[in-house]
């Protein structure tokens, strides 16, 4: 068993470690986007001090800005508020598809001071290189859901490595110190196998986490499923999807800033993050707000409201999930690197690098095992050859 797990722990890997580096890379990258952005010379900081502007005027100020651009007809599709001073609000635009109802198609972003409401950077649709990695890491630039899938397969394929690679790694006749760490001055081999063994035992737990959070963010009903037939776990998902707002013949529904306003008195301390407009009349504002008392980045509650009969239609807050449902919650932030402060930050970014050691040891090991095998042949026929001689 365990040759047999060696033989499709090797070959599993010397075939996908390209797309497998790939994501790793990406990932590591995307950890840190905001500070990789902010050095490369990327929106410059709102320092204007002073009360934030409604919601309703930043989606103005961001529909006007393009208004004589390639994305001239674009409409607001989601607003992300600062999260500090200093930061900017993010407005994503999105074009009406063409014979799809109005339904929203691919768009840019706008970024613009909330105090003046000033422009501060403006993104077309794919233009940003984070927005290519984001593409990248999620779908390998494969536009379909199959781009998912397949990046959701490449997940289970590293789970199923990190498990055959326990098993691979086993200390025998009790070597255990040997078997953590990595004796330096040994041969090539020897080396490469130490290297590769004893830094996957060391990062194996935050590289099934990770690798286990981007299966479940690409194949999320099936991954809520197994939780669900373990601990007791609603499918918020699928549940959401079915809130349906009611249009009211003859009314107007009541405009971003009511919606916010309500938001806020059904949770008045919380904060703010994201707001999510409907793209169509029967579908709800979606919000979230993050409590003041929990960590940054951990699951934040979501507010489901109906503009036309102005009722709050769910209210996700993760105080009163279940601990399967809280798994779930989890699974994002997890594989973002957010909700656990720095060190996690920094332990998800060193799992991003784990598959490039791995490949590049993994493919070294099997070159010196193919050169010392041919090796060992032609020594063997040239022992024959002089013993005939």
């Amino acid at each position: 068993m365990r040759r047999l797990l060696g033989q499709i722990h090797l070959w599993s890997g010397l075939i996908l470690c390209l797309p497998l580096v790939l994501i790793g890379l990406t990932g590591s990258i995307l950890v840190f986007q905001e500070e990789i952005d902010a050095l490369a010379g990327g929106t410059p900081p709102a320092r204007t001090s002073g009360e934030m502007q409604p919601v309703g005027a930043m989606i103005a100020a961001a529909e006007e800005a393009v208004a004589n651009t390639a994305m001239n007809g674009s409409k607001a599709v989601a607003v992300t508020l600062p999260r500090a001073p200093g930061d900017p609000a993010i407005i994503r635009l999105a074009a009406p598809r063409a014979g799809s109802g109005g339904g929203p198609g691919g768009g840019g972003q706008i970024r613009l001071d909330p105090v003046t409401l000033s422009v501060l950077d403006i993104r077309q649709p794919g233009g940003s290189f984070m927005m290519i990695l984001h593409r990248l890491h999620a779908n390998l630039l494969i536009g379909s859901r199959d781009g998912r899938t397949v990046v959701g397969w490449l997940g289970l394929v590293m789970l199923a490595l990190g498990a055959s690679g326990i098993v691979i790694w086993w200390p025998r006749n009790g070597r255990w110190r040997e078997a953590f760490s990595v004796k330096w001055r040994a041969r090539p081999l020897r080396f490469n196998r130490d290297l590769h063994g004893a830094v996957g035992i060391w990062g194996l737990a935050v590289f099934m986490v990770v690798s286990f959070s981007g299966v479940y963010l690409a194949f999320p009903q099936v991954i809520t499923a197994g939780i669900g037939s373990v601990l007791p776990a609603r499918d918020l998902r699928s549940q959401d999807a079915r809130l349906k707002a009611a249009p009211i013949t003859g009314q107007v529904p009541i405009d971003i800033d009511q919606v916010v306003a309500l938001a806020r008195q059904q949770e008045p301390s919380a904060v703010l993050r994201n707001i999510v407009l409907p793209a169509r009349k029967d579908q709800p504002y979606r919000l979230t707000l993050a409590q003041p008392a929990r960590a940054d980045g951990a699951p934040p509650a979501t507010l489901y409201i109906d503009p036309w009969s102005r009722q709050i239609l769910a209210n996700r807050n993760p105080a009163d999930y279940s601990l399967g449902e809280s798994i779930l919650a989890w699974q994002r932030p997890l594989h973002e690197g957010a909700g656990l402060g720095w060190i996690w930050r920094i332990l998800v970014f060193c799992s991003g690098l784990l598959p490039l050691l791995f490949s590049i040891t993994g493919v070294t090991m099997w070159l010196l095992k193919q050169r010392n095998r041919k090796n060992a042949a032609n020594q063997q026929k040239r022992a024959v050859a002089a013993v005939i001689d």
